[in-house]
């Protein structure tokens, strides 16, 4: 009789691991079959039905939380299940997990269902998983049935180009090609171009990962060439060079290419992996120095990437002595901004107040911040990892820090013994503030970082994002070179903006006014004045003239919202346009296609 409440509370805390599972095990099913959807949409051409595909899958995470923890509540009162049993549920959540093929991903979705129900005391690993508790290495799918993680071929056998029209028609793709045998060529091409003529060795071998990676208009083919000592990594993007036409659009052979269509300014993959584990691994090979965070968003697991980038805050904390400052730049209206020098990245509060001009509130600034999570950012909008309750050691906060964040976020913050807990924060890739590159640089950095800027720019318009605040301060540089826009409080849909030009003055008065003279609502847009604050600097002027005039004026602008309207969205390229094989090698391609003749003069990345 005395062991009865025993029984019962491990017979509950079984019954809830399985519970959170099966919610898991919900959330895995759907994350796939988007995957496998995509590559329907693909070949019919269904662009917004990607994107629609898309933005749905980052919102069904947090709709799987919360329909578990409804059901626990519902189900087992989980408010009140106290701390012993909270307990014994993780210890039967691990033994569900010995065999399943996700289970790092179990455990990030156990961590937020747990963090909705439990009080912040019991973030600590006793409850929740703070460190990993199942080993990921050498998992496998062994159903029959089921598709290894990457296939291998072996080019010594067939010869190179045959091994390799062999890696794309493995995939089935319903749409014929143009000219396989044309692309091929081109890639084998490519090869020997970058590599030389080598000597085959005996493991001469291509590792293809199994499953295609949709974002855009593209699918790439990801995987890496093995000979000898050597591991070359490359990617092949596929298009359609017109309806229900497909083509290799290029090869991508060096490693810093891959990490550009892999970085934190690009959307999610769609992707499907039975182990995700497993396809993680085979990209590190690839791009070793990619954090394991990073790799997971990419490929569409957010949360688990959130999850591994907070394990990795916690460990460099532990291995470093520096200090929190505020960061370094011009002050926000909106957002106090500090960062930690010795690790990369930035954290960004939402003030409390906002001074004039800016007429907004915290509700609608983190809606613009969803906004961008789920639209796609085309390697120009910096990724955010969202936070709640984030408890940081006061020892380390700078002084001068400790007195912005009580001035200016006091609703966000609470002392907590020695440590100070923010409520809410966003953290993104720390980045050289676009006017701080621009101040400093010589005039090849002007060049470059305003040829950027405009481009930059130029590829939001075209995916529907006018920025709104286009100061340089609100844009950075990442390591690569590229221009990434980061501030997003004062974003809006161009389509909702009306493009206006600036009317002539009626009288000198207006002339000379330091006011506008003419009527402007407040989804007004004068490209005209743009130059007012970004031309003050002449070697600016000249750059910016010489590559982005166009920029100032309204017809650019209506022309891209115009297309918009259509229903037509642009082709985007996260590589130079140089690469492509039909400028590449333009003697392979004698006519330019009739969906490149119809579309407007896209920038490429």
């Amino acid at each position: 009789m005395n062991h009865f409440p025993k029984l019962l509370s491990s017979q509950i805390g079984f019954d809830v691991a399985q519970t959170m599972l099966e919610g898991f095990d919900r959330h895995y099913r759907i994350f796939r079959d988007a995957a496998i959807h995509a590559k329907t949409l693909f070949e019919a051409g269904d662009w917004h039905g990607l994107q629609r595909l898309a933005r749905d899958r980052i919102a069904s995470y947090d709709d799987r939380v919360q329909e578990c923890v409804h059901l626990l509540e519902d189900e087992y009162d989980a408010e009140n299940i106290d701390s012993e049993v909270w307990q014994q549920i993780k210890l039967h959540y691990i033994g569900l997990l010995t065999t399943h093929r996700q289970p790092e991903c179990a455990e990030t979705f156990f961590n937020s269902v747990s963090c909705k129900i439990l009080h912040r005391s019991y973030f600590n690993n006793d409850f929740i998983f703070v460190r990993p508790a199942i080993s990921t290495e050498y998992i496998e799918n062994d159903e029959p049935a089921a598709k290894p993680t990457y296939r291998a071929y072996y080019p010594g056998t067939d010869g190179l180009a045959a091994t390799l029209e062999r890696v794309v028609t493995n995939f089935q793709l319903d749409p014929p090609f143009e000219d396989l045998t044309r692309d091929v060529a081109c890639v084998v091409q490519s090869i020997r171009e970058a590599f030389g003529v080598f000597d085959e060795a005996p493991n001469f071998q291509i590792h293809v990962l199994s499953s295609l990676f949709y974002r855009n208009k593209a699918a790439y083919i990801v995987g890496r060439i093995i000979n000898g000592d050597a591991l070359l990594p490359f990617a092949v993007p596929l298009r359609h060079v017109k309806p229900g036409v497909l083509a290799l659009d290029t090869v991508l052979l060096k490693r810093e290419q891959l990490l550009i269509i892999f970085s934190f300014s690009h959307s999610y993959f769609l992707v499907d992996m039975e182990v995700p584990s497993a396809y993680v691994e085979f990209l590190r090979t690839v791009m070793p120095a990619k954090p394991k965070a990073e790799i997971y968003t990419s490929v569409g697991l957010q949360k688990q990437g959130k999850n591994l980038f907070y394990r990795d805050l916690l460990h460099h904390l532990k291995h470093s002595s520096d200090r929190f400052i505020v960061a370094p730049g011009i002050k926000g209206l909106v957002m106090l901004v500090f960062t930690l020098p010795s690790f990369p990245y930035v954290f960004k509060l939402i003030k409390d107040n906002f001074p004039p001009p800016k007429e907004t509130t915290r509700a609608q600034i983190q809606q613009k911040y969803l906004l961008v999570k789920r639209h796609d950012r085309l390697g120009r909008m910096a990724d955010t990892l969202e936070y709640s309750s984030v408890a940081l050691p006061l020892a380390r906060l700078d002084e001068t820090l400790l007195r912005e964040l009580e001035k200016e976020v006091p609703s966000l913050i609470e002392y907590d013994g020695d440590n100070l807990v923010i409520r809410h924060m966003y953290i993104e890739r720390r980045m050289i503030p676009l006017n701080l590159f621009l101040q400093n640089g010589n005039d090849d950095d002007i060049e470059h970082g305003i040829k950027e800027y405009g481009n930059a720019v130029k590829e939001l318009i075209q995916a529907n994002i006018f920025p709104g605040d286009m100061l340089y301060k609100n844009f950075g540089v990442t390591r690569h070179g590229r221009v990434v826009f980061y501030d997003y409080d004062e974003i809006e849909y161009l389509t909702d903006c009306n493009v206006r030009a600036v009317p002539a003055p009626r009288n000198e008065e207006d002339e000379m006014s330091d006011e506008p003279w003419y009527p402007v609502g407040p989804h007004d847009i004068f490209p005209e004045t743009y130059g007012t604050f970004l031309l003050g600097d002449p070697r600016v002027r000249r750059s910016f003239m010489r590559h982005h005039a166009d920029l100032f004026e309204p017809e650019l602008w209506q022309r891209y919202k115009d297309f918009l309207l259509k229903g037509e969205l642009p082709d985007f390229f996260p590589y130079d346009q140089n690469v492509r094989f039909c400028v590449r090698y333009p003697e392979r391609f004698a006519e330019t296609t009739d969906a490149e003749a119809n579309e407007p003069n896209v920038r490429v990345a």
